[in-house]
């Protein structure tokens, strides 16, 4: 591997495979919920990246740094304390949805939701929308 290539990249093994290994139950009803609706918004079929990431599409990135590569438009992982969603448009671009969400916690572009019940779903999906739209559109920077 190259100095500056990503460690996670897109594997072989299925996601649906990967889900259905899911012990909780809820969790993996939770996944498999994610898996459609994040399917559906981007019109690209699910894609395991690394162990444990489930991604969506590709965009290619350039850092001003120079570094560039290759990324999914958006993903999400089934972890054991909570479902982690990522927005690669960075959570401060969907601020607006925040509020009306329900109960999650934040990182730089992830989610992270224990379980759907929490939040509201209809809420999500918009966040997903607006932040595919805006990776697509190119109005992300790094």
């Amino acid at each position: 591997m190259a100095k500056n290539e990503p460690k996670t990249k897109p594997t072989a093994v299925n996601p649906q495979t990967f889900v259905a290994a899911v012990e909780d139950e809820q969790k993996r009803a939770d996944a498999e919920w994610v898996m459609a609706m994040m399917e559906e918004v981007t019109g690209e079929p699910p894609v395991m990246w690394g162990p444990s990431i489930i991604g969506f599409g590709t965009y290619h990135y350039v850092y001003e740094s120079g570094r560039e590569g290759d990324w999914m438009l958006t993903g999400f992982s089934p972890r054991k304390a909570a479902l982690s969603i990522y927005l690669m448009s960075g959570l401060k671009q969907e601020e607006e949805y925040l509020a009306k969400l329900g109960k999650y916690k934040t990182g730089k572009s992830c989610l992270y939701v224990k379980r759907l019940s929490d939040i509201d779903t209809d809420v999500l999906r918009a966040m997903v929308v607006a932040s595919v739209a805006k990776v697509r559109a190119g109005e992300i920077r790094y």
